[in-house]
């Protein structure tokens, strides 16, 4: 069965993989990131990225107005390009007991989309400021 809330993105930055990576590393980042997800750690990849194993928040409302509880994976591959790096982000969701309706996922997804545009592009202008 396939995960209610799916998304898989990429950003590509012109910055070097050990700046991007240790940007990545850097636990004070995921929350900010990831406002509605605890998260752990399951694989530390160092400069290819890292994986976590996901839960949403009790009481958080960044996924939606219903509070179903959330449960699945998150990860960043990082991929050497050219002079730069592209990050892959990758969350697979699904709620805990009964599925969300079709409705509720395509706009959790959505929602879960824009954050990491807005995200991963803040990101890139960080890494990227004072760059030719």
């Amino acid at each position: 069965m396939q995960q209610q809330i799916h998304l898989i993105d990429q950003t590509w930055i012109d910055a070097p993989i050990r700046a991007v990576s240790t940007v990545v590393a850097d636990c004070a980042n995921w929350r900010r990131w990831w406002p509605g997800l605890e998260l752990t750690v399951t694989r530390d990849r160092k400069d290819k990225g890292i994986q976590w194993s996901a839960r949403s928040r009790p009481v958080a409302r960044w996924f939606g107005a219903d509070r179903a509880e959330l449960v699945g994976t998150v990860e960043i591959w990082l991929e050497p390009h050219r002079d730069g790096v592209l990050l892959h982000h990758f969350v697979r969701l699904d709620p805990v007991g009964d599925r969300l309706s079709d409705r509720a996922a395509a706009a959790r997804t959505r929602r879960l989309a824009w954050h990491a545009k807005r995200v991963f592009w803040q990101l890139k202008d960080e890494l990227e400021s004072g760059r030719r």
